[in-house]
């Protein structure tokens, strides 16, 4: 039996990047479902089938003298009685992302700042100690409740990178040098993890930005917490856990092929600390022999290229175009898309980007909301007919990821006038979602034929589309 071994990925992956994103042919040979596949826990497949998050940037230094936003200001504090947004409104901010399309939302519960936007004693630099609602308000709290109402799952966003307050950088106190109280900011970190874990319902994921340093190096210990109050959320990210991983890249685009499964625990962590020289590429590709299920997010912003509000950048505000663009290089190569969303001072978001965002999620409807017809089935070869002849110019393929993924290589073809079959697209991953756009083309049928698979393929769903109609 041939396999493909991890040089051969990497070779194929830097011909595809040298031909500009042309998909190379892998080879595979099909066995029989003995194959020993990764596959997700559910807790993954629930996050994957979200496809669309937004993540919203809003923190204490939104309110300091001069609006210093960009740096994050890791090495300053102010005066926790500054921040006071008299406007805001966690529902509105929400009802952005639900028009947007999104399945979930993230809140920087606490970002680089350290500043905590919940109820909390452990120590005194929060929204207790703010003027807004006389330090009774709790963002987190507002935040959960708006997701609810809407039926988008919340995620919450927490550092222990980076903490101003703390004066840790890197991981460690004294800014990066360490010292004797790493132990205590660890022990403050895991009090903060259980907080927000304990207090606000399930929740669809906990993001650590730049992830965390183990026990072991003076990190928090944080698994067992999560197990206890959130054992169906996803967790991103530590040495221990990697329940999906970033792309690589902050503009919005996955690799193709794009594999849901990375190498193992040791090799992840040896790639996320910079020690092998290509892992850039298979963070944009994953690697199809990998162990560890772990799916790319494709994280971007709307305000090119800000993560936190700033003044008098409309004009930087994504067209509409590209952000089609970055759906079908994210979700249509299997990621989900995460955008980046800016709350101004007020506690708003500001109309322009609500929509802007409106504009996006209504489009991707537009296109893909109601297919010209759909089907799903098992094995090699699916055949679809829609009600009559017509034009389409979209296919969507998905697997059944929680059977792992199994195609390597497919071809769709269309029946044609003079009975006929012409291929319309070919690939090599699908995984959760793969979008195929070709030029629009009268069908009576559409096949899809699995020509390599590592077992038998499980296709959740063949549907097609005509975008222009």
């Amino acid at each position: 039996m041939y396999t493909l071994s991890r040089r051969h990925f990497l070779e194929t992956v830097a011909g595809s990047v040298a031909l500009g994103g042309v998909a190379p042919r892998i080879l595979a040979v099909v066995t029989d479902d003995a194959v020993d596949l990764a596959k997700p826990l559910p807790r993954q497949v629930v996050w994957q089938d979200c496809e669309v998050g937004v993540i919203f940037h809003f923190d204490m230094p939104l309110f300091a003298p001069g609006g210093r936003t960009h740096k994050n200001s890791i090495h300053e504090t102010w005066d926790p009685k500054i921040y006071n947004p008299a406007k805001l409104d966690t529902d509105q901010w929400v009802a952005t992302a639900k028009a947007m399309g999104a399945g979930y939302a993230v809140l920087t519960a606490t970002h680089f700042n350290g500043f905590m936007q919940w109820q909390s004693d452990l120590y005194p630099y929060g929204v207790k100690q703010a003027a807004w609602r006389g330090g009774k308000g709790d963002l987190v709290k507002d935040f959960v409740e708006s997701c609810r109402k809407v039926d988008i799952k919340p995620g919450i966003y927490m550092s222990c990178f980076r903490n101003a307050y703390w004066k840790v950088d890197r991981y460690q106190v004294d800014y990066g040098k360490g010292g004797p109280k790493q132990s205590e900011f660890a022990r403050t970190c895991e009090k903060m993890f259980e907080e927000l874990c304990s207090r606000y319902g399930p929740l669809v994921q906990i993001w650590f930005d730049a992830g965390n340093i183990s026990p072991d190096e003076g990190g928090p210990d944080l698994l067992p917490i999560a197990d206890k109050h959130q054992p169906e959320m996803v967790f991103y990210h530590s040495p221990q856990r990697r329940e999906h991983r970033w792309i690589g890249n902050e503009v919005g685009y996955a690799g193709y092929p794009c594999w849901a499964t990375m190498p193992d625990l040791a090799t992840a962590e040896a790639m996320h600390k910079g020690r092998w020289k290509g892992f850039r590429k298979v963070l944009l590709h994953g690697d199809p022999n990998g162990k560890l299920w772990s799916p790319g997010m494709v994280d971007t912003v709307l305000r090119n290229h800000h993560w936190f509000w700033y003044a008098n950048t409309e004009h930087k505000i994504e067209p509409l175009d590209r952000l089609v663009k970055f759906y079908y290089e994210s979700v249509g190569r299997n990621c989900n898309l995460i955008l980046g969303l800016t709350p101004d001072p007020t506690g708003l978001m500001p109309e322009p980007d609500v929509k802007r965002c409106a504009e996006f999620g209504a489009e991707i409807r537009r296109r893909f909301e109601t297919p010209i017809t759909e089907t799903k089935g098992t094995g090699k070869e699916i055949t679809l007919t829609p009600p009559q002849p017509q034009k389409m110019d979209h296919a969507i393929i998905m697997e059944d990821i929680a059977e792992g993924e199994r195609v390597r290589s497919y071809l769709v073809e269309g029946l044609v006038p003079g009975n006929t079959w012409r291929k319309l697209c070919e690939g090599i991953s699908i995984g959760h979602k793969r979008i195929e756009r070709f030029d629009p083309t009268e069908v009576a049928k559409v096949r899809l034929r699995v020509t390599e698979s590592v077992a038998e393929p499980h296709i959740r769903q063949l549907a097609l589309f005509n975008t222009e109609s």
